[in-house]
């Protein structure tokens, strides 16, 4: 079966990620009611004009290109998640979105699955930002964190590996800002730079980090 399985990922390479867009639209109709999902929408399409929020840098190395799986409030499991899912091949090097000092870092999970039952295992690293927001870099790799607690680290250094493991059905980075606002913490979306101008990102998407 693993030998199948073997050769279906590597006829079909782009068959996993087709698959997790599949589920993503056919986990039924819900859809949060979180005003803020609204006002996503708005954002991505253009309609509504920010030039005042942090500018980001996306969170892997410049002049590599991924595919955006799942974005913002997404119905396969971003349902009242303001967070993304690029899809990465296992050891695929992270990059920090913008300059910080590491606050938490796990690194011991050894497992990864399609099930709640994970979570515990996912590994993660998670930066404080100069203007108290933080970041968070989800399903690393065991033993894949390439940053200590306590550390400085600048906007575009390489902080971690990719991996497979908590709660995922398949390799990628899952990636989440969050900010407190009266007195608690609130997830938010977050513009970057991409080779094609400043975006907030889309689903089903591919997009490059700038080389400059």
């Amino acid at each position: 079966m693993n030998l199948a399985l073997q050769i279906i990922n590597e006829k079909f390479p782009l068959l996993k990620p087709f698959l997790l867009i599949l589920m993503a639209f056919l986990a039924g109709c819900y859809v949060s009611k979180d005003p803020m999902r609204k006002e996503i929408k708005l954002l991505q399409k253009g309609v509504i004009k920010d030039d005042t929020s942090f500018l980001y840098s996306l969170p892997f190395e410049k002049g590599k290109c991924f595919r955006l799986v799942q974005g913002y409030f997404g119905r396969f499991s971003h349902k009242e998640r303001v967070a993304l899912d690029f899809n990465m091949k296992r050891g695929t090097k992270i990059c920090a979105v913008r300059d910080g000092v590491v606050v938490r870092v796990k690194e011991d999970g050894d497992r990864g699955g399609w099930g709640r039952k994970y979570r515990p295992y996912g590994n993660n690293i998670i930066i404080l930002h100069p203007d108290g927001s933080r970041s968070g870099y989800w399903h690393l790799q065991k033993d894949g964190a390439l940053v200590n607690v306590g550390d400085t680290v600048r906007q575009g250094q390489v902080i971690a590996l990719s991996g497979k493991t908590g709660y995922a059905f398949q390799p990628h980075l899952h990636f989440i800002v969050w900010t407190s606002r009266n007195g608690s913490w609130q997830q938010i979306p977050t513009r970057f730079q991409t080779s094609k101008g400043i975006k907030y990102l889309c689903p089903f998407k591919k997009y490059r980090n700038p080389r400059q």
